[in-house]
């Protein structure tokens, strides 16, 4: 499956499948302290005399500078220190267990974002890949590929994305010498 978004500041974009339709989208208001991303997927419309596009929250990250960031799903609050703790060199690495159980990795990679089965086999789960402008390679808006091994946890990979792309963002904005929160 391939998901391209409509901005890379994943905060506030519109994420659509291959055939265009709008898929999940996210919203966070601005707001002085800290701020809440709220991740939205679409839901059935089953109402003929509406045709406008309905949406339930999936889940939403609290941001926060100097505590644990949270994230909200499935009805459970997750310290993200706990759940998706950040290790590895230069802090570019970030793991969680899904609700099957198995073990996730995403990690930074210079041009790209990639989530691992965490075992031995270092299966790739989803990639995800920077607009490019078409200077080297073909021309193409972000977009996020989900392999057949990601879709059962679609909702939770997309939630956890999310976190590590906005992180990997703050991190490269503030320079390559400065340590930024993981929280």
């Amino acid at each position: 499956m391939r998901f391209t978004l409509s901005s890379e500041h994943v905060r506030n974009t519109i994420i659509t499948n291959e055939q265009g339709q709008v898929v999940y989208k996210t919203d966070t208001p601005f707001k002085l302290g800290s701020r809440t991303t709220t991740v939205l997927k679409i839901r059935p419309n089953y109402d003929v005399s509406d045709m406008r596009d309905q949406f339930a929250a999936l889940g939403a990250i609290e941001w926060h500078t100097f505590a644990s960031s949270i994230l909200r799903f499935g009805g459970e609050e997750l310290k993200t220190k706990e759940f998706i703790p950040c290790s590895g060199s230069r802090q570019r690495t970030y793991t969680f267990t899904g609700p099957d159980g198995c073990s996730y990795k995403w990690k930074h990679h210079i041009t790209v974002d990639v989530l691992y089965l965490n075992n031995d086999s270092r299966t790739e789960v989803a990639r995800y890949h920077r607009r490019s402008l078409g200077i080297i390679g073909e021309k193409h808006d972000p977009y996020l590929e989900v392999f057949n091994q990601g879709e059962h946890i679609l909702d939770l990979l997309i939630l956890t994305f999310i976190y590590v792309e906005k992180l990997r963002m703050d991190k490269e904005e503030a320079g390559p010498n400065v340590m930024l929160s993981s929280a």
